[in-house]
């Protein structure tokens, strides 16, 4: 406990605020700004998982130096640059991306919020619950295969460039002309955000699951795969059997009735409700089935 204390004590007594200026202030909320978009970006990537192990790693590093673990702080100072270089390989995706969106922003939009607003309390609406459901089991009825992706905190951007733009309002009538047989947009998968399906025919990462059953065709597996890297909810109509199964974290669950359909669209559909003024300091623009499925 004592080394514990003498370690915060002698951090404590190396710390001295300097004198302010204007310009260190300005300096201070355009680092925080920037440090807080990175935040942002990074919890609607993979990247979020990653940095949540660090941040343990980092604390461990803490008090390996409070308790003078030697050897282990010599494995952390040798490792890091190695570790550095694993990640920006791993991670290549996801950067490239950020700084494209970075040139595609608009430097005049606005910067900060403060006050009161009032963020949504579902995801999408109960006719949005609704109309997925009809529209599954209708397809399920005739025996057309479907692809239909949820998309929750862990952007789908990427896959919908993949695909056709559609941006429409969800409805049963829509999602089944979709996927009907011989329609330009009936290969792939459809990427719903909110209330609205964004895109179709979009292309999706297959999972490499050998613990999935052989007898799942490619649609399974894209809706699978697609679940194992994002926390999206996605929805599969088989083409051979017309079975409703739904992936989700890794895991595909097979043969589901409507209800059981409903009662986890709307574990998705609901979301913690926060209200927040808002104040802006200056305005801007506003598993493998027979065949390929």
């Amino acid at each position: 406990m004592d080394t514990i204390i003498t370690f915060f004590q002698d951090f404590l007594v190396r710390l001295s605020l300097p004198q302010l200026k204007i310009t260190d202030i300005i300096e201070i909320i355009i680092i925080a700004s920037i440090i807080y978009h990175i935040i942002k970006w990074v919890k609607s990537t993979r990247a979020w998982s990653l940095m949540r192990g660090l941040a343990i790693l980092l604390l461990f590093w803490i008090l390996a130096s409070m308790f003078h673990f030697n050897a282990i702080i010599w494995i952390f100072v040798k490792t890091i640059n190695v570790g550095i270089i694993a990640i920006i390989i791993v991670f290549q995706p996801e950067f490239r991306k950020a700084l494209e969106q970075l040139g595609q922003k608009n430097i005049m939009s606005p910067l900060y919020s403060f006050g009161e607003s009032k963020e949504k309390e579902e995801r999408f609406s109960e006719h949005t619950v609704n109309e997925l459901i009809r529209a599954t089991f209708e397809l399920a009825k005739t025996k057309t295969g479907a692809l239909m992706v949820i998309e929750q905190d862990v952007t789908l951007r990427e896959y919908e460039q993949t695909g056709i733009n559609i941006d429409a309002e969800i409805s049963s009538q829509l999602l089944i002309n979709i996927f009907e047989h011989n329609t330009p947009l009936h290969d792939g998968a459809v990427i719903i955000r909110g209330n609205r399906i964004t895109s179709a025919t979009c292309y999706l990462p297959l999972s490499d699951n050998m613990t999935l059953s052989k007898d799942l065709g490619t649609r399974h597996r894209a809706g699978v795969g697609i679940s194992e890297v994002t926390d999206s909810l996605t929805i599969i109509v088989s083409e051979q059997t017309g079975k409703v199964s739904i992936a989700k974290n890794g895991e595909l669950i097979r043969n589901l009735d409507s209800d059981y359909l409903r009662a986890k669209l709307t574990e998705v559909q609901k979301r913690t409700a926060g209200e927040v003024k808002k104040i802006k300091l200056w305005k801007g623009k506003r598993k493998n089935e027979t065949g390929v499925n």
